[in-house]
């Protein structure tokens, strides 16, 4: 009965797919054993749902819930640093660097958490590291007392990191934050793009104020926030630490659900004090090739 239900599903036009199969997975994490026992393909049902996330059909309010189920399904999009598709590879100015396809998740944060990144002094810098012994409420302390908060989402970008953390989590990857001018560079490649998506900013393209979610949502949701390369979430949803900046503060790129389409210009900078944290506040990776 259930497989049949989403054979049927998948064949209705995207727009009319969203209601009923967010209600079909959402009886999929509540009832895992009952569906399967049905002849529900888990993956299947996962598939639908990447599918739909890919269309860039519905709502803002619809896609923000269809990014929960997919996270609470457990969305295959989320990889570790170590995979290859982690990456996207471009020729800079300055030569090559990779950069992370989507911004850095809950879930990868939770799992440097919960793999004792927070007691692993070799991650962090001295400066950090400093910050950290003086620091009564770091991230994996703050985030306890916001269980079921939807800033903890698992497939959502992590936030309400400071540079010190941020800083420790890349090393720990292999990887380190970006400077600004290699993410403006992922931005706007060879032809200048001052969105991801070219021009004007347009209705619906990122998580901006504008959209009026307040707050963060799924990576790649957005879908035309994206570069011809795969690059997500470069103009909204949240802002992003640099490794650079100006005297002891860092440069951020402020585009993110909290602030307007103004900052979500590919030159949009502004420098925060490294200990900074708010919530709309998080980072991506970039390596050396």
């Amino acid at each position: 009965m259930a497989s049949q239900e989403l054979n049927e599903l998948n064949k209705l036009p995207a727009s009319e797919r969203i209601a009923p199969l967010i209600a079909l997975g959402r009886r999929a994490v509540a009832e895992p054993a009952g569906l399967v026992s049905a002849g529900l393909d888990a993956d299947a049902v996962v598939r639908a749902f990447i599918d739909l996330v890919a269309s860039g059909e519905g709502s803002s309010a619809e896609r923000v819930e269809l990014g929960e189920v997919l996270s609470s399904l457990g969305d295959p999009r989320i990889l570790p640093a170590n995979h290859d598709s982690y990456w996207v590879r471009l020729e800079g100015e300055e030569g090559a660097f990779a950069i992370g396809r989507f911004p850095v998740t809950n879930t990868e944060f939770r799992a440097f958490v919960d793999g004792g990144g927070y007691q692993d002094r070799e991650a962090w810098s001295e400066e950090g590291w400093a910050w950290l012994q003086s620091c009564d409420d770091p991230w994996p302390v703050r985030a306890s007392h916001s269980e079921g908060s939807p800033l903890l989402i698992a497939n959502q970008p992590v936030v309400g990191v400071t540079w010190h953390e941020a800083s420790a989590f890349a090393l720990s990857a292999g990887a380190r934050l970006p400077r600004f001018d290699e993410r403006l560079w992922a931005t706007r490649g060879d032809e200048r793009r001052p969105y991801p998506w070219g021009m004007p900013f347009g209705t619906g393209n990122a998580n901006t104020r504008e959209e009026v979610l307040r707050r963060p949502c799924a990576v790649g949701l957005f879908v035309r926030d994206c570069t011809p390369e795969g690059v997500y979430d470069l103009a909204g949803n949240v802002a992003e630490w640099c490794s650079d900046g100006v005297a002891r503060d860092r440069w951020i790129h402020p585009g993110s659900w909290q602030e307007p389409s103004m900052a979500a210009w590919a030159k949009a900078r502004s420098p925060e004090a490294p200990d900074s944290r708010w919530a709309g506040l998080g980072f991506r990776l970039v390596r050396d090739v």
